[in-house]
């Protein structure tokens, strides 16, 4: 279960908006979330809390692939992203650092920034304890949850080798 409050932004962030390429020699996660957003929000190092969610209308992540803009978001504190769309090469390298993404037109719609919400990834619901609302993003498969609870492909990688393989 996550909860947090919602930092709100539009559509088409693209991955220098999330992390400019100036960073892109940085890899300590924490380094890069204190740049996090930087070029479209300079406060929002200083605004986020740990557990805080990113929510965002359509094509979030898009423009190159960049792996660093999901672990900078995660360095920075945030436990997870909704949005309308997302852009398929960062949606998987989110999920392969196992920051949840979650697509979900409904709960975007309804949310603004300040307000709190609870997501719960294994049924996908995700409430707006600000506003008593409920909405349902799809659940991941298994095997994504998997991903996600283990902290993310390496790890679940190495647990999956610790155990002889067997998941």
């Amino acid at each position: 279960m996550i909860r947090g409050r919602v930092h709100k932004y539009g559509s088409n962030i693209d991955t220098d908006a999330i992390i400019p390429a100036r960073y892109a020699n940085l890899r300590d996660p924490v380094e890069l979330g204190r740049h996090c957003m930087e070029n479209i929000d300079p406060s929002f190092a200083q605004k986020v809390r740990r557990g805080d969610i990113i929510v965002a209308t359509s094509n979030f992540g898009c423009g190159s692939s960049r792996e660093i803009a999901p672990l900078s978001i995660k360095g920075a504190g945030i436990s997870c992203v909704i949005a309308k769309s997302f852009a398929r090469i960062f949606f998987r390298n989110a999920i392969n650092i196992g920051l949840p993404v979650l697509e979900c037109a409904e709960a975007v719609d309804n949310t603004e920034t300040g307000d709190e919400l609870e997501v719960d990834l294994s049924s996908g619901e995700i409430t707006n304890l600000s506003k008593g609302m409920v909405f349902k993003a799809a659940p991941y498969p298994d095997f994504i949850k998997g991903l996600i609870s283990a902290g993310g492909l390496i790890e679940y990688a190495r647990q999956i080798l610790k155990s002889g393989g067997e998941r």
